[in-house]
């Protein structure tokens, strides 16, 4: 295998390192935008506005000639897109990041491989194979990870601390919560987060299963994308015009507000959905939700340094859960892979000699 190969090889994977680090600073950004006293509905409804007015031009210009022509399964399919992917997830999940933290809400997030697992097998996308070893650790490794969340849920354990830079950009916000909350309010917190957060990671799962279905009938990245945020738009628009009427909260200064809706619409909206359609395509959704724990660690990085939160003995034990639950997923999912590879070549070699003979 050369250079170029090897680079196409691991190419899916560099680019889903790269969404999980722009996944990264969006939570940062909401935590801020939030604790600004920006209306939560609005920020995504902006979120979907500046990725629009970002992803419509390229994928008209980029894919003009060889875009399929539209029908009502593309749209019907693009909806759903919207629906699962853009502003359902994107609402329950920066509701949930609201009452509980950002690095609560991250790592709830690492059940979307367990429920994609058990999405994309029960859509038969994907084969369970129980009597393999593969399909096994894949079982396995689901229920771990179901595991690990109830653990972080319902354990939190005490303060361990490994640095300290005393920062907190959230003191200075204008609806910061108080950080010795009543233990029974912060219990109950940390329920609803959780119930938000399995909402949240369900709907990206159904999106990722939906985008597969997307990808066949619909091959093009830009322009799928660009469905999907029209879709995405209309439904946030709609919803946060629904909820809230006051026109001061849609107002947009030279401030973090700003930041935060054209960072997660350009960014997290538009040029992640089309590197993550790009991998759903080489490499299905059990592959492209393997790499979501990558940003649990750099979200509790981020906000231990600037947010000043605190990161307890619940939370290491969860994130040696989920590393052994992306581990046994990504063994299974290259066994596999290496498994059809072998078959693919004893079957051309088979036909090769049957034709020789």
């Amino acid at each position: 295998m050369g250079i170029r190969e090897g680079l196409d090889e691991v190419k899916p994977a560099l680019m889903m390192v790269v969404v999980q680090i722009a996944y990264a600073g969006v939570n940062v950004f909401y935590k801020l935008a939030a604790n600004d006293g920006m209306n939560l509905k609005i920020i995504i409804a902006y979120r979907f506005v500046f990725s629009t007015a970002f992803i419509l031009p390229l994928a008209f210009f980029i894919e003009r000639r060889g875009r399929p022509k539209l029908s009502w399964a593309i749209l019907f399919q693009a909806f759903l897109c919207g629906l699962f992917g853009g502003s359902l997830v994107h609402n329950l999940y920066i509701e949930s990041l609201n009452v509980t933290s950002a690095t609560f809400a991250s790592a709830m997030n690492n059940l979307i491989p367990a429920i994609t697992f058990f999405l994309a097998v029960s859509f038969r996308l994907e084969k369970l194979n129980i009597g393999r070893s593969s399909g096994k650790a894949k079982v396995l490794g689901s229920l771990v990870g179901i595991g690990g969340a109830m653990i972080l849920t319902l354990y939190k354990g005490v303060e361990i601390n490994i640095w300290s830079t005393h920062v907190d950009l959230l003191k200075h916000g204008q609806h910061q919560q108080s950080h010795e909350a009543s233990p029974k309010d912060e219990y109950g917190n940390r329920i609803l987060g959780c119930l938000l957060s399995v909402g949240s990671a369900t709907s990206y799962s159904l999106w990722l299963i939906a985008q597969a279905k997307m990808n066949q009938i619909y091959p093009c990245y830009y322009s799928s994308s660009a469905l999907m945020s029209v879709m995405g738009l209309i439904q946030s628009v709609v919803f946060a015009l629904c909820t809230e009427r006051d026109l001061n909260q849609w107002k947009l200064g030279w401030n973090i507000r700003l930041l935060t809706v054209v960072y997660s619409g350009v960014t997290a909206s538009g040029l992640v959905v089309i590197l993550i359609a790009w991998c759903v395509k080489l490499r299905g959704p059990v592959f492209v939700s393997v790499f979501n724990p990558l940003m649990l660690v750099l979200v509790a990085i981020a906000g231990s340094f600037i947010l000043d939160e605190k990161l307890h003995l619940g939370w290491y034990v969860y994130l040696c859960l989920n590393i052994f639950v992306h581990q046994t997923h990504y063994i299974s999912y290259n066994f596999e892979l290496y498994i059809r590879e072998e078959q693919l070549h004893i079957d051309e070699h088979f036909l090769k000699s049957n034709y020789t003979l």
